[in-house]
């Protein structure tokens, strides 16, 4: 097992086990919790740059307009992405952030196929049409949408999207689209500060550490992923992404007593079915231009 798969893998790991860590700010407004993120995820983006006297690449974004607006758009993408995981695990619903992440890439290639006109296989709308018969069963079965995950699933799919638009390595993006919202959480900070919702001085030690931490635990990851990608196949990559919701599946229902009912179970196999399509898809289509090559 080569470096760079360690790399994406230990990426993956560590989203995966997140919500252990969220779950220990659950007594903290959400809100507030996700602006601590933005500034701390920008300051420590922001640190490393510095370290590796790439500043000039911060100074160029900003002064290019049509890059501040891609940056803009893809820091209110995931920092929404962001707020609403928070607040899913702070009620309770890890199962349901699983979820999110497993239909994921399926609402990547929708997002593809609607706006960027990308053709999908057959295999590819079974597998959509599988997810989506899933979550009907959920919604017939409890009277409701599981629209959590849908939101943080949806989000996170856009955010991809736009993001291919943007050369930027992974801490510069990171940086340039936690300081595009840095005012907004700024301006919720103060105004949790003065209105009384969350004060610092309501605030544990520990709670002040972790709130701290969010800047490292947001961007390590990341950097470990973009260390990783470009010396993996694509197909690999595919594959290797669904150990952060299978290791969120785990920590729900092991570590916090999450129930795994018989609805969550059928739920979860239609959306296990779409996934297993999906990854043989992609390496199937993987494999052809390899074979052609060879040929």
């Amino acid at each position: 097992m080569n470096k760079s798969t360690l790399n994406v893998i230990g990426c993956y790991t560590l989203w995966g086990l997140l919500p252990i860590f969220w779950k220990l700010l659950s007594g903290v407004n959400s809100a507030y919790v996700l602006a601590q993120r933005v500034i701390f995820s920008c300051i420590f983006c922001l640190a490393v740059i510095l370290i590796k006297k790439r500043g000039g690449e911060i100074k160029n974004i900003v002064g290019n307009k049509s890059e501040r607006r891609k940056f803009f758009l893809c820091g209110i993408l995931i920092s929404a992405n962001w707020g609403i995981y928070i607040l899913t695990v702070a009620m309770g619903r890890i199962l349901e952030a699983s979820l999110a992440y497993y239909m994921n890439p399926l609402f990547s290639v929708l997002i593809g196929a609607v706006f960027f006109e990308e053709k999908l296989s057959a295999l590819q709308w079974s597998s959509v049409a599988l997810a989506f018969a899933g979550v009907m069963y959920s919604v017939v079965s409890y009277g409701t949408v599981p629209y959590l995950a849908i939101i943080i699933g949806l989000t996170f799919a856009l955010y991809g999207a736009f993001k291919k638009g943007i050369k930027a390595d992974s801490e510069t993006s990171i940086c340039m689209e936690t300081m595009s919202v840095l005012p907004l959480a700024i301006i919720f900070i103060a105004y949790a500060q003065f209105s009384g919702l969350t004060t610092y001085s309501s605030l544990s030690a520990a709670e002040v550490i972790l709130l701290v931490l969010t800047g490292p635990i947001t961007s390590i990851p990341l950097m470990l992923f973009a260390k990783g990608i470009k010396g993996i196949p694509i197909v690999t990559s595919g594959i290797l992404m669904y150990i952060n919701p299978t290791l969120q599946l785990l920590v729900g229902v092991f570590i916090y007593n999450e129930a795994f009912t018989q609805t969550n179970a059928i739920t979860f196999a239609f959306v296990w079915v779409a996934v297993i399509l999906f990854v043989y898809d992609s390496f199937r289509r993987h494999r052809k231009p390899a074979a052609a090559e060879k040929a």
